[in-house]
C-alpha cells in the first residue's frame, strides 16, 4: 500500500473534519458499552474527537481515495471506541469488536470485487485467522496477560494488516508487543502501575497496527 497521489491536502483536511464530527458521535457509543452504561467524561470525549480526526486524516493519506478506504475508516472509528473503552474499563466489548469485524470484512470483499484483487482479500482472511490463533494460544498460556477481548480484537487487527501484506502483518503483530512493553515500562517508572498491576493491551495492539501500516507505506513509497 502506498499513499495515494489523489489524496491531496484538501481530501486530508476534509477527512480530519469528518473524523472530528464522527469522533464526537462516537462518545455516546462508547458510553453505551460501559458497565453500567454511562456518559464518558468531557476530556475523554474530546480526546476521542482528536484521535478520530487524526486517524481519518492518516487513513486518507495512506489509502488514498480508493475502494479500500471505507474499510479502513471503519477500522479507524472502531479503534477509537475500543481504545477509549479499554482505557476506561480494561475491556474490549463484543458489541464493537464483532460488528467492526463483520463490516470491515464485507467492505474488503466489496473492494476485492471492484478491483479484482482477490489475493488481498485472501491475505486479510488468513491474517485475521493467524493473529486470532496466535493470541488465542497466548491467552491459553498466560490468561492473566492476554484476555479473550484481546483475542477477538486480534482477528480485526489481523484482518486489516493481512489486507496490506504479510510484512505489515508481521510488523504489526510484533509492534503491538513492543508498544505494550514500552507503555508498561513508562507506567512503572511513573509509578502509575505496580509490578503486579496490569494495563489495557488493546490500545497497544491498535497503535502497533497503525505503526506497521505507516512503515509499510513509507517503505513502498517511490
Amino acid at each position: 500500500m502506498t499513499p495515494g497521489p489523489e489524496a491531496a491536502s484538501t481530501f486530508i483536511i476534509v477527512a480530519a473534519l469528518l473524523g472530528a464530527l464522527i469522533g464526537w458521535a462516537l462518545g455516546p457509543i462508547a458510553g453505551r458499552t460501559l458497565r453500567p452504561p454511562r456518559e464518558i467524561g468531557s476530556r475523554a470525549r474530546w480526546l476521542m474527537v482528536l484521535a478520530t480526526a487524526v486517524l481519518f486524516a492518516l487513513t486518507v493519506w495512506l489509502v488514498g481515495i480508493s475502494p479500500a478506504l471505507p474499510a479502513f475508516l471503519v477500522f479507524a472509528a472502531a479503534a477509537v471506541v475500543l481504545g477509549a473503552v479499554d482505557v476506561i474499563e480494561k475491556r474490549l466489548p463484543d458489541a464493537v469488536v464483532l460488528p467492526a469485524l463483520v463490516a470491515t470484512t464485507l467492505l474488503l470483499a466489496i473492494t476485492a470485487a471492484v478491483t479484482g484483487d482477490w489475493a488481498s482479500l485472501l491475505g486479510a482472511v488468513l491474517g485475521a485467522a493467524a493473529l486470532f490463533a496466535l493470541y488465542f494460544l497466548l491467552a491459553l498460556i498466560s490468561p492473566g496477560g492476554i484476555g479473550m477481548g484481546d483475542v477477538k480484537l486480534a482477528a480485526l487487527v489481523g484482518l486489516v494488516l493481512g489486507s496490506v501484506g504479510w510484512a505489515a502483518w508481521l510488523g504489526g503483530a510484533l509492534a503491538g508487543f513492543v508498544v505494550g512493553g514500552v507503555v508498561s515500562l513508562l507506567a512503572l517508572l511513573m509509578r502509575r502501575v505496580s509490578l503486579r498491576g496490569s494495563l489495557p493491551f488493546g490500545p497497544s495492539m491498535l497503535a502497533g497496527a497503525y505503526l506497521a501500516i505507516l512503515l509499510s507505506a513509507v517503505i513502498d513509497a517511490p
